[in-house]
């Protein structure tokens, strides 16, 4: 099939283009730095040009409310027009677990309008929701830091290795439709400060972390069900500590 890859330069577009391309596919990495530009329009109509499928993994470059929703509305938008235009038979999009709980933030606000509208585009569809992933630990303890304390939820959180996002996504790319969504999520579901305060320690990082349920996460206070996985979730093998003896090896 020939597969177009939306956002196919970054952290999950680039592991999932190599995978179809190892499937024997045509996997093709469309991005603003390829003359793609799914905002704007520019270099859709071209790229889509005998695509099977359409693969959205992109994400706003601003997280500021009002920029974040121009972002999904305007990139689905064009997307589903070009897709219509090109005969596309597929469309799916990376999205993330808890969305409708997390309507406190912008970014989900604007999440859960890119959903809805690929739902109700008539164009067949799969939405692959995905927890956190490891590679994100990092900027969480960035995010979460105040007067050198980094203060972190005790919610639960079931995070997932990038790499299994990029082979889930793989797997739904090449099936039939679902006209739905699935949702993956990794192997281990335990406290937001623990898998944070892991990763610190192991990157040398000697913040004092303070644990309170109180703590905002991308400014919204969480619970055990923000970041969890329902329970008919796809859960994928790697588990946070062999990733994280691999990234540190690699560093």
């Amino acid at each position: 099939m020939r597969i177009v890859v939306i956002g196919g330069t970054g952290l999950i577009g680039r592991q999932l283009v190599a995978n179809l391309r190892l499937q024997g596919h045509e996997a093709v990495a469309a991005s603003p730095k390829s003359g793609v530009n799914a905002v704007t329009g520019e270099g859709l109509a071209d790229a889509l040009r005998g695509a099977d499928v359409v693969v959205d993994v992109a994400n706003s470059p601003s997280f500021e409310d009002a920029a974040v929703l121009a972002f999904f509305d305007a990139s689905t938008r064009n997307l589903i027009a070009a897709e219509k235009a090109a005969g596309v038979r597929h469309h799916v999009a990376l999205s993330v677990v808890g969305t409708e709980r997390l309507q406190g933030s912008g970014y989900f606000r604007a999440k859960l309008v890119q959903e809805d509208l690929i739902a109700g585009a008539g164009i067949p569809y799969s939405i692959v929701r995905a927890t956190q992933f490891f590679e994100f630990m990092g900027a969480i303890a960035a995010t979460s830091a105040k007067d050198d304390v980094v203060w972190l939820s005790p919610a639960l959180m079931q995070p997932i290795a990038s790499a299994d996002v990029a082979a889930a996504l793989a797997d739904v790319v090449t099936a039939t439709p679902l006209n739905g969504m699935v949702e993956i999520a990794g192997p281990e579901k335990r406290p937001l400060a623990e898998f944070v305060g892991t990763w610190m320690a192991d990157n040398g990082d000697t913040r004092p972390v303070a644990v309170d349920p109180a703590a905002p996460y991308y400014g919204i206070e969480l619970d055990d069900r923000s970041l969890t996985p329902d329970a008919d979730v796809r859960v994928l093998p790697t588990r946070f500590d062999a990733w994280l003896a691999r990234s540190l090896v690699k560093a």
